[in-house]
């Protein structure tokens, strides 16, 4: 009997991580530019764009 630790319906090697890596890093490019817009714009406009983007989504 084989001593198999990884099943076949697992990913192998390290890309479980890097697309953990990937994804948290675009979350965090995602969240800078929201607090850019909102330093940039002030608050009153910063919703007012969220509200038009979501808008606009349905």
């Amino acid at each position: 009997m084989s001593d198999n630790r990884l099943s076949d319906d697992r990913l192998p090697g390290r890309l479980p991580t890097v697309l953990a890596a990937v994804a948290l890093a675009a979350f965090g490019l995602a969240l800078a530019a929201a607090v850019v817009a909102w330093i940039h714009y002030g608050t009153a406009v910063f919703f007012q764009i969220l509200a038009a983007g979501l808008a606009a989504c349905f």
